[in-house]
């Protein structure tokens, strides 16, 4: 509260404030004007009688509601997310990505060009893929008998597909204005305000539709999980580094110590939405095939039910198998040993180079572990409290949503926190 009252005290840090909440309040709007050639009569029929939990579920949460409302901001940032996941991904596989990852901001200014381009390019598939869906009273798992396209030509298909991917675009420049000009990662508020939207109208309705008591367990639960979620995404492993001194020409440089701060969960919010989103896939096929198929009812039965054994355990492998593989790939320790011995770093006790690596990749398993256990924790309370107190299985929070909320919330305090001293720094030397 101190650093807000602060930030709005200082003209630059206002601006920069008013002009983030102006960027979200025309966000927020969009995500309720619908799409052209929508009966939006007909989808709020249909959203107020199906229960989507399954990977449209996960979009629907991300897009602040608009995807099932099929608003032109209806695909939100998921195509970004996606495109910018595949795009780090594809370091492993194409030797291209990674010089260009190596070669600094002008590297990653051609690797935002190409997540660009392939952003709108998943919009274009995902739009298409849910007007179809939508059309054929997929998207609301069949439980709506309304048209909520009437008109379904291919050129209107056509416009309402245009319509939503420049919206797409919209958004992805929208979130960059957001970095530059105010406050905070752009993508990531964009993320959080979309999170929230829903949030207390959902848990709310635990109280209302259930039992007051049940309310506040879970609002004691989810306060408690929160807390703890704040301490372990700040909690650090740090590696002592040790640089020796160096003459070059007639300067001596080196002699200092620092330290390689290590995350205990490196992997972020990562693999938990990459396990949710395979496992939604088998669910996604099931729904155009004949419920009466004995593959159909297993999926039903046990991928599609987030209380089922088969999902717990394949979720919890999913979660421990992307913790891991994700950390593998934005974090080389080779390439961090090669910079420090070139640099003439070393780790006290450890020799620089393959020791060096060696030392890091350990460290990096052992933290991994402890990552993995964290997550696991977090992404499964929700399947805990719906067993413990039968509720629905539509709850206000899940793990993911946690995850979101505590990390988008703490970066963006930081970044204040930073511009507040940054300013009032350079206010002093004006002076």
């Amino acid at each position: 509260m101190r650093t807000l009252i602060q930030a709005f005290r200082t003209k630059e840090l206002r601006n920069k404030i008013l002009f983030t909440f102006g960027i979200i309040i025309i966000y927020r709007i969009g995500s309720f004007i619908p799409t052209p050639g929508v009966d939006y009569k007909a989808v709020q029929e249909c959203v107020s009688a199906s229960s989507n939990e399954d990977f449209v579920g996960l979009v629907n949460l991300f897009s602040g509601g608009a995807l099932l409302q099929l608003s032109i901001f209806a695909l939100g940032i998921m195509p970004y997310i996606t495109a910018s996941i595949v795009i780090q991904l594809l370091r492993v596989v194409i030797p291209r990505f990674e010089a260009l990852h190596k070669e600094g901001q002008s590297g990653e200014a051609k690797l935002t060009e190409y997540t660009r381009y392939l952003t709108i390019g998943l919009a274009i598939l995902q739009s298409t893929t849910i007007l179809v869906t939508a059309r054929s009273g997929a998207l609301f798992n069949y439980s709506c008998s309304s048209s909520v396209i009437p008109d379904g030509s291919v050129l209107n298909l056509a416009i309402m597909v245009i319509i939503m991917t420049g919206a797409t675009g919209l958004i992805m420049w929208m979130a960059e204005l957001i970095t530059d000009k105010g406050i905070g990662q752009g993508m990531s508020v964009l993320i959080f305000l979309s999170i929230c939207s829903g949030f207390l109208p959902q848990l709310w309705q635990i109280g209302t539709s259930s039992s007051w008591l049940k309310f506040a367990i879970v609002v004691v639960v989810l306060i408690v999980i929160t807390i703890f979620v704040v301490f372990v995404e700040q909690s650090q492993r740090r590696i002592p580094v040790q640089y020796t001194r160096r003459m070059i020409g007639r300067k001596m440089y080196g002699g200092t110590s620092t330290y390689i701060p290590l995350k205990i969960n490196m992997s972020g919010v990562i693999p938990p939405i990459f396990a949710s989103s395979i496992l939604a896939i088998p669910t996604l096929i099931a729904q155009f095939g004949n419920s009466k198929q004995s593959w159909v009812t297993w999926i039903n039965n046990n991928l599609a039910n987030t209380t089922s054994v088969w999902y717990i355990i394949l979720y919890s492998v999913m979660i421990v198998f992307f913790t891991f593989f994700y950390t593998s790939i934005t974090f080389n320790p080779d390439d961090t040993a090669d910079d420090m011995k070139q640099y003439g770093g070393f780790i006290p006790g450890i020799r620089a180079g393959k020791a060096t690596s060696k030392y890091l990749s350990y460290v990096m398993n052992r933290l991994n572990t402890v990552g993995a256990v964290y997550l696991l924790f977090v992404a499964l309370i929700p399947t805990v409290l719906i067993m413990a107190l039968s509720l629905s299985s539509k709850l206000p929070f899940g793990g993911t949503t946690i995850l979101i909320i505590a990390g988008v919330g703490l970066d963006t305090l930081r970044q204040a926190a930073a511009k507040v001293e940054q300013f009032q720094y350079n206010g002093f030397l004006t002076d």
